[in-house]
């Protein structure tokens, strides 16, 4: 049976989406940490095994059948190509942190609400955003850019020769992000469980990105810390199962251009975390930011007016 779909997002989806940015902001931080550590493709694919592992457990718990039986023609395709996109996202964003900044690379991995906004109403019409709601995701993206704009300043200097290309890499990221939700929303991938959607994405991710690693020549090795174990942990129990997830189910359920206007506060989170683990200041930039944000998001998520 189809889950029932709401036209706006409810206090319980507004309370999961801010918990999942949440853990979002402060996840590029720790994967930032983690590649001085563990190579970056490498990394990647050890927590997509894990996540994979932990997901079909979940559907054997949960009583659910294989990702391929009975599911609605044409699926396995769309679940096939979602994973390709998803695996080459997060190659991008794991190869790009080695380049740029967690948070800079955080603001182009955040276009993908515009990227949404602009394709999935050419396949759902029902997603198209009002004239508010435009102003509302440019109110927010003037936010988020006011905010790493002000934590960047003056750090130009030092940055990695490089970087211009783990910016490419983090807008390139940010836009299979959005290619993944639009093949999620518009194919006969909608249809299927949330969990095998993600088991989908994992399952080729834990597939194609070894064979990338190695074209890379990253080395692999499993004499990590204790810290890097903790985090490749943190990275796919939490995240790549259980925020991942949230978000696929709540797909099933609401609005993805307004889900994804809450994206936005990521960057700010990440900044935020940012400065409680590396010592960045808080400035009245960032709290204006803050403030843009949560404009946008009301005017995102504004009710139209009754006929």
């Amino acid at each position: 049976m189809s889950p029932t779909r709401k036209a706006h997002l409810d206090t319980f989806a507004i309370t999961l989406l801010l918990a999942c940015c949440m853990f979002w902001g402060f996840q590029q931080v720790l994967l930032k940490a983690t590649v001085a550590e563990v190579p970056p493709v490498f990394q990647a694919f050890v927590r997509f095994a894990m996540a994979t592992a932990a997901i079909g457990a979940w559907c054997l718990w949960r009583g659910r059948v294989a990702p391929g039986a009975a599911a609605p023609p044409g699926s396995w395709r769309a679940g096939l190509l979602a994973g390709a996109l998803f695996a080459g996202e997060f190659a991008c964003i794991y190869v790009g942190l080695q380049y740029t900044s967690a948070s800079r690379l955080t603001v182009f991995l955040y276009s993908s609400p515009f990227w949404v906004a602009l394709l999935l109403p050419r396949f759902i019409p029902g997603e198209r955003l009002h004239t508010w709601q435009w102003l509302g995701l440019a109110a927010a993206f003037v936010g988020v850019g006011l905010a790493l704009g002000d934590g960047l300043a003056g750090r130009a200097a030092g940055a990695h020769p490089l970087a211009w290309l783990g910016d490419a890499l983090g807008l390139a990221a940010g836009l299979m992000w959005a290619l993944t939700t639009v093949v999620i929303r518009s194919t006969a991938l909608a249809r299927v469980a949330p969990e095998h959607q993600l088991l989908y994405q994992v399952a080729v991710s834990t597939a194609l990105l070894p064979l990338l690693s190695l074209a890379l020549g990253e080395t692999w090795s499993w004499d990590f810390s204790a810290f890097a174990w903790a985090s490749l942990l943190v990275q796919a129990l939490v995240g790549a199962f259980a925020s991942y997830l949230a978000w696929m189910w709540m797909l099933a359920r609401y609005p993805a251009t307004k889900m994804s206007s809450f994206v936005f506060l990521t960057p700010v989170f990440a900044l935020l975390f940012g400065a409680g683990w590396l010592g960045e200041p808080i400035t009245a930039g960032l709290v204006a930011a803050l403030g843009l944000v949560a404009v946008g998001i009301v005017l995102v998520n504004r009710k139209p007016a009754a006929a």
